[in-house]
């Protein structure tokens, strides 16, 4: 199977010019073939390389052959494969959200080329990119394997990373459990069925200063250096949250997956859950989805189960002891008591050993213990 690896670099000044206009380079071909693309069907890679090498020739287009052409011909195959996630969405072949059309590029947004085997190499500590020289990533971890490729990333806040695309082998450890359940929330990110407990990072004051931030990006005029040095604040607010979460989720991810043979999550409807205006800011933060992508991909790596319920399940509004059914209940009510058991119930851990039962094959037995009552809130617990 394969994996991406990650590595931060920092190119010396003539590097930055050089990855500079190989950027520049990448985002003209991919602009200027999806520019035609939209102005027609679709002509395909070939038709767009053969005008690639064409335009080359031109005065326009004449400086494309400054920079290696392995990244140029790899923008116009990612173009490809954009265009046929697009038609695949639209003829219902992929499944999953819809795929909206390629977009153009900007120079503010990530900027990225990609060099295959005959673009790049490994020689040492050092790696060499065609036309750029030798860089220096700081090797956090060594490399499993030869990689195929190697993408040269420059995010908003002007950091530079080089990820390259390797095959792992399965790895086997020994689990510690059968299967957990996994009810996911927002102060507390994480309640497996076992008891455990996974609290979110606190973004509150990053998040206070990307507002402050935002309210002067929004007074300052455009096209102006301070604007542009504002900006390059609130990327680097963002990159922070971002980098902060992924090693959350991380660790968290290979913690369950490394311990558990089947890992059971609900089918939350994300953007159902968006449109609550109090609540879909701090959702957004939580990072619900990539932890889901997490927990498939490493139960894959690690030989696991994974597996999701249908979002239509009860788990909330049934006891997980008796099985009684209470119906919905308000979002403050955190601990109740079950009136047809009398079992002391947390909200979150008993939905998390409902999860766990229902996806290990187990259904709510909803007509065991129908009666004419209703589960309230304890008064008592808090």
């Amino acid at each position: 199977m394969k994996a991406g690896y990650n590595y931060r670099f920092y190119p010396t000044d003539q590097q930055k010019l050089s990855l500079a206009q190989l950027f520049g380079c990448v985002r003209v071909v991919w602009n200027d073939a999806l520019a035609r693309s939209k102005a027609g069907k679709y002509p395909g890679y070939n038709v767009l390389a053969k005008s690639l090498t064409l335009s080359k020739k031109t005065e326009e287009r004449q400086w494309l052959n400054d920079v290696s052409s392995v990244p140029l011909q790899q923008s116009l195959k990612q173009l490809e494969i954009a265009y046929k996630s697009y038609f695949e969405s639209l003829n219902g072949k992929r499944k999953g959200k819809r795929v909206g059309q390629p977009r153009f590029k900007k120079k503010t947004n990530n900027q990225s080329a990609t060099f295959v085997k005959s673009g790049f190499s490994l020689k040492g500590k050092a790696v060499y990119l065609a036309k750029i020289g030798n860089v220096n990533p700081i090797w956090s971890r060594e490399l499993p394997s030869d990689p195929s490729s190697v993408t040269v990333i420059k995010d908003c806040a002007n950091r530079y990373f080089l990820s390259f695309v390797v095959e792992i082998e399965p790895i086997q450890v020994d689990a510690k459990s059968q299967s957990i359940g996994i009810d996911l929330g927002i102060k507390t990110f994480a309640v497996m069925s076992n008891g455990d407990r996974s609290s979110s990072p606190n973004y509150k004051e990053l998040d206070r200063k990307i507002r402050f931030l935002q309210n002067k990006l929004a007074r300052q005029p455009k096209d102006s250096k301070r604007r542009n040095k504002t900006r390059i604040q609130i990327a680097k607010l963002h990159n922070r949250i971002a980098d902060i979460r992924k090693d959350f989720l991380h660790k968290l991810s290979t913690k369950i997956v490394s311990e558990n043979k089947v890992i059971v999550l609900e089918d939350l409807n994300l953007s159902g859950m968006m449109k609550n205006r109090k609540l879909s800011r701090a959702i957004s933060q939580q990072g619900w989805y990539d932890f889901r992508v997490l927990c498939e991909a490493k139960s894959d790596k690690f030989g696991r189960e994974f597996r999701v319920i249908s979002r239509w399940e009860p788990t909330s509004q049934t006891c997980s002891d008796c099985g009684f059914k209470w119906g919905k209940l308000d979002l403050s009510i955190r601990e109740l008591i079950c009136l047809n058991c009398g079992t002391h119930q947390d909200r979150d851990e008993n939905a998390a050993k409902n999860i766990q039962k229902v996806g290990t094959g187990h259904c709510h037995d909803s007509k065991r213990t129908r009666i004419d009552r209703k589960t309230t809130k304890d008064s008592k617990l808090k």
